[in-house]
């Protein structure tokens, strides 16, 4: 790996140049492995104290690393929480961040720095492998799946990419590799319009014979493998992908990037993008069941597997040592999104919520508090951190690591914070979901008044959507139950200033 030499000094992590003699210990610049889940609530994984369900491996990450239970997306819905994460901006701040549909063109400048462009630039070699969700594309050309792309992950300093377009539940259900449609066959062209129906392609409307999968809502368009999806599609068969072997093909082509490193003096990036547990719930048939939960509870138990199988693949391979590995969700949970699956029906006492009010699409704490750790072997842990900390911050924090000058508006360099070393994280943050917004600051949060539904009847998730302010006192009241706006008026004051201020 690369002789970048970075000295830990007692309860601190810094960057400078030191004499040999004060250092306590020498390292290596370590690869980085971020795995980001689609849909992981802050009580799905059983380090939490929430869940019923056991994941073992997602387990030894928070348990021999640092486990944040203040730890944030910047969004409550995944295209704007990967905008956050990848560019350091709070998604908000820039015009047509919401969720995308499978056709819309990349939301991110192909000029704009980023994540893995600051990385690559340190000398890391970068990769992204799952779902991408950030548009394909140039915005000023309509989008050809059968030819290379005018914008992809490649063009954002992805050295490498292999993808999908945007969800599986989105047309077209397609892997994309280095911005080229995998085993497309030009004889049988990709057609994909989320307007009007394709004439010819099979879907809900003409054809509701061939589902094997039924929809709840929203998930009445085309009909792929027998399910059914948002926009329409035809033509692709030979590139078309088993949505059950989804999960096995992505963790190949990670483990793949992994090994193949020509220069063993460089180290890598990966963006580890996993798709579950996003509708449709598809495990491979070797997990149905096993989770008494059904598919939601399989695809939980489907992911942690394969992230013991990354860890597995560091050991044998001598790099554990000198990986980073950062673990979260790109938003809070939800239960029924689009399909019967029985994820309601089934849930027992599982807790995908925690102790926590709202889920995806919500203003509240469920839709953008999620799981968020970080192992770094030898350096973290164990610790339960109560810091406050964005994805947002990862930017920066990665910046300081690896020693790049390179900044983002709102991402904070909270290295020392990631590493266990330090508890002083962020004093506030700005969350939102649906273009709705909400603020924290230390132990409030307050929800200023917004327009719109304040609860999703089909989904089962309150949005936090009022006409009135809340304001709530986290940390006594983590499932805010108690709307102290009338009753703390000089903290609410306070609380709407600041807001206004970063807003």
């Amino acid at each position: 790996m690369k002789k970048t030499t970075i000295f830990l000094l007692g309860t601190s992590f810094g960057l400078t140049m030191l004499d040999g003699a004060k250092a306590q210990k020498q390292i290596e610049t370590p690869n980085i492995l971020l795995i980001y889940l689609d849909d992981l609530g802050y009580g799905d994984m059983s380090a939490y104290g929430f869940s019923s369900l056991e994941t073992p491996n997602m387990d030894k990450i928070a348990n021999e690393g640092v486990r944040f239970v203040n730890g944030y997306a910047t969004s409550a819905t995944s295209t704007p929480s990967r905008y956050g994460l990848l560019t350091g901006i709070y998604p908000w701040r820039q015009s047509g961040v919401k969720i995308l549909r499978g056709n819309d063109s990349m939301l991110i400048d192909k000029e704009q720095m980023t994540l893995a462009r600051m990385l690559k630039q340190q000398g890391y070699r970068t990769g992204i492998v799952g779902k991408w969700h950030l548009g394909l594309g140039d915005d000023n050309s309509d989008l050809d799946w059968n030819a290379k792309l005018t914008a992809s992950p490649n063009d954002l300093g992805f050295d490498y990419s292999y993808i999908m377009a945007a969800t599986q539940d989105r047309v077209p259900t397609i892997y994309i590799r280095n911005g080229e449609v995998v085993n497309l066959n030009s004889e049988n062209p990709i057609y994909v319009d989320y307007e009007k129906k394709i004439d010819g392609c099979v879907n809900v409307e003409d054809h509701p014979e061939k589902m094997i999968m039924h929809w709840s809502h929203g998930h009445n368009n085309s009909i792929v493998n027998g399910i059914p999806r948002i926009g329409y599609m035809k033509g692709g068969d030979e590139a078309i992908w088993d949505d059950y072997d989804l999960a096995d093909n992505f963790l190949k082509e990670a483990e793949n990037f992994i090994l193949n490193n020509d220069n063993q003096d460089t180290p890598f990036f990966l963006f580890y993008a996993m798709h579950q547990p996003h509708v449709p719930r598809t495990p491979h048939p070797r997990f149905e069941g096993l989770s008494g939960m059904g598919p939601r509870g399989d695809a939980i138990l489907e992911a942690d597997w394969c992230i013991g199988d990354i860890l597995k693949l560091l050991k044998e391979e001598g790099v554990l040592e000198n990986t980073l590995i950062i673990f979260s969700s790109d938003n809070g949970p939800v239960l029924d999104d689009g399909y019967h699956d029985n994820a309601v029906e089934m849930l027992g006492d599982h807790k995908p919520f925690g102790d926590l009010r709202g889920g995806k699409y919500s203003l509240y704490e469920a839709g953008t508090r999620v799981p968020l750790l970080t192992y770094w072997k030898g350096i973290t842990g164990p610790k339960v951190s109560e810091a406050l900390v964005s994805q947002v911050d990862i930017f920066a924090s990665l910046a300081c690591l690896t020693g790049s000058s390179e900044k983002a508006i709102d991402s904070q360099n909270m290295l020392d914070v990631f590493l266990g070393r330090s508890d002083n994280g962020r004093k506030n943050l700005m969350i939102e979901s649906q273009f709705n917004k909400a603020y924290r600051s230390e132990g409030w949060v307050l929800i200023p008044p917004h327009k719109g539904r304040n609860f999703l009847k089909k989904k089962g998730i309150e949005t936090g959507i009022s006409n009135e302010y809340q304001l709530y006192n986290i940390i006594k009241d983590p499932g805010q139950k108690l709307n102290l706006a009338k009753s703390k008026t000089k903290v609410l004051k306070k609380m709407i200033n600041e807001y206004e201020s970063l807003k």
